[in-house]
């Protein structure tokens, strides 16, 4: 039989660890892909549905013009901020 010429065990032992970090990685790309897909779409719609719950009830009479205006301008300003 021929053994010489081939990586032996420390060969197989770094390609062994070298398949597992690639796909470590992969997996851990994939996940952090996802989190940020799921952050930037939850952000969003709030601001939306708080101005349209303001909206609702500046409609109903709960709350005045200038009360409107003032809480308005407070979502903008918080989303301008995050």
């Amino acid at each position: 039989m021929y053994y010489g010429g081939g990586w032996g065990l420390w060969g197989m032992l770094a390609m062994t660890v070298s398949t597992v970090l690639f796909w470590a990685l992969v997996v851990i790309a994939i996940v952090a892909l996802v989190r940020y897909l799921q952050r930037t779409t939850r952000t969003e719609p709030r601001a939306s549905r708080a101005e349209e719950v303001l909206a609702e009830r500046f409609a109903r009479g709960e709350i005045d013009e200038e009360e409107y205006r003032r809480r308005l301008e407070t979502l903008a300003e918080h989303r301008r901020r995050a």
